[in-house]
């Protein structure tokens, strides 16, 4: 009665243990597939946030060289101007044209600086939209590649209660993934401080 009972319990045991084995396995599956899922979305908004950066790059670059030819232009206006006081003659009518380029030159960059300004602006708000979205997938990504190595010793060990733990890591990168996938505002700054 013994061996017949301890045959049964060997039985029971290696049940439940290919139970468990099918439930991480089952596990891997889900996980593996969403991180592959997101991973392409997370590399599409680094691709944009390289884009975003190096336009918002290019306005900063465009509003400084604007605000070198308001200056340079203030500067040819004042000297047009102090030539015209101590001189008068034919030479004064193109000091008058000189003029007249330099005031034009001058109400054209007064009005593209702040609009390049205003553009660069809004580019970092992008930028900092995109960061946002891509912390949630490197979030998700870290709890998930956790998720799947406590998955691995759970695998080896037959242990329920690090099937648990991983599930613990894997529900919260699945939150984290859907969260950038969907465009939640789900941010943990805590955590994104302190891996910063």
């Amino acid at each position: 009665m013994n061996e017949t009972q301890n045959l049964q319990d060997r039985l029971d045991l290696s049940e439940a243990k290919n139970r468990l084995n099918n439930l991480v396995a089952i596990s891997v599956a889900i996980i593996s597939v969403f991180m592959g899922i997101t991973k392409v979305k997370d590399d599409n908004i680094v691709q944009a946030m390289i884009q975003v950066k190096s336009d918002s790059v290019d306005r900063w670059n465009e509003y400084q060289s604007t605000r070198i030819k308001t200056h340079m232009a203030e500067l040819g206006l004042n000297q047009v101007k102090a030539l015209q006081a101590i001189q008068h003659g034919p030479q004064n009518i193109e000091l008058t044209t000189q003029q007249k380029s330099y005031e034009n030159a001058l109400l054209h960059y007064r009005t593209e600086g702040p609009a390049l300004s205003k553009l660069a602006k809004g580019l970092e708000k992008q930028y900092d939209d995109l960061n946002y979205r891509d912390d949630q997938f490197d979030l998700s990504d870290a709890a998930l590649s956790m998720s799947l190595a406590i998955l691995a010793i759970t695998s080896l060990t037959g242990n329920r209660k690090l099937f648990a733990f991983a599930w613990i890591f894997g529900g919260f990168g699945l939150i984290m993934g859907l969260a950038g996938l969907v465009g939640l505002a789900l941010h943990p700054d805590t955590i994104i401080k302190l891996l910063s």
